[in-house]
């Protein structure tokens, strides 16, 4: 009994130790992310100037040099594996599952090659940082149905100048406790439309460095990315798209999450 108790007092301790730590270290990655980016943000604001694939090739290239930066600073190793997916002189729509709202800030500067992602409108609002926002990614008012549209239509147009556009089929942060949310049809049918395939992309532990239910707690822990085959969209409808790209995700979330438990 006194043993239990005694395990129990340790167990708390730990627990409040985390908790003070995390906050500590959120407190520091804001500073450092913060830092970083004023050393980068002119940079990137020089490659407005240099338009299409080129001008973004730049500046994701310069994203990469600061996110590399940046996790080291806060202990967050990256291993990204599968870029030998990616074929040379080849589009494509690059499906993530979203844990996290680290995703976007680690997946987008390690996609080879420009690229650009879909993101909220709310989040350009932002003074300064809503510039560098702006240049990656596609902006989308998803309560406006008039928004949701054309941010379609500039998301074809990213393609049509060969660059890959980044999705997060799941649309909001999955927590549901399963290894995915349902997806939404919208990186599908633009595979679809397009006529381009999709890379399916696994992303591991930013939940865990960044949790959804914890404001203002940040840990640092080992991320991975990892970019699986690609899915052709010839002959399939967004929803044959839709299906087949979830159960590769699903079923490899699944047996990573096997060969972690065995």
């Amino acid at each position: 009994m006194n043993g239990n108790k005694k395990n129990k007092g340790v167990d708390k301790r730990q627990n409040i130790a985390v908790e003070v730590f995390g906050r500590i270290w959120a407190l520091w990655g804001l500073i450092t992310f913060i830092v970083t980016f004023m050393v980068i943000f002119l940079p990137t604001m020089s490659t407005y100037l240099i338009k299409g694939n080129r001008g973004q090739a730049i500046f994701i290239q310069i994203s990469k040099l600061w996110m590399d930066c940046w996790l080291f600073l806060v202990g967050c190793s990256l291993k990204v594996t599968g870029k030998e997916n990616f074929v040379k002189g080849k589009t494509y729509v690059v499906a993530c599952n979203h844990n996290s709202l680290l995703d976007p800030t680690v997946t987008c500067p390690y996609i080879p090659g420009a690229n650009k992602t879909i993101a909220k409108m709310s989040f350009a609002k932002v003074p300064i940082f809503g510039w560098f926002y702006r240049k990656g990614s596609v902006l989308v008012d998803r309560k406006d149905a008039k928004s949701r549209l054309k941010s379609f239509e500039e998301m074809k147009e990213v393609i049509a100048q060969q660059m890959h556009m980044c999705i997060y089929p799941e649309g909001t942060r999955n927590q549901t406790g399963d290894y995915l949310k349902a997806f939404y049809d919208g990186a599908f049918t633009l595979a679809v439309a397009s006529n381009v395939p999709v890379i399916p992309t696994v992303i591991c532990n930013t939940e865990k460095a960044l949790p959804v239910n914890k404001p203002f707690f940040f840990l640092p822990y080992k991320i991975t990315i990892q970019f699986l085959p690609e899915v052709s969209s010839e002959g399939k409808s967004a929803k044959e798209l839709k299906e087949e790209v979830y159960n590769i995700m699903y079923n490899y979330l699944k047996e990573k999450d096997t060969v972690k438990k065995g």
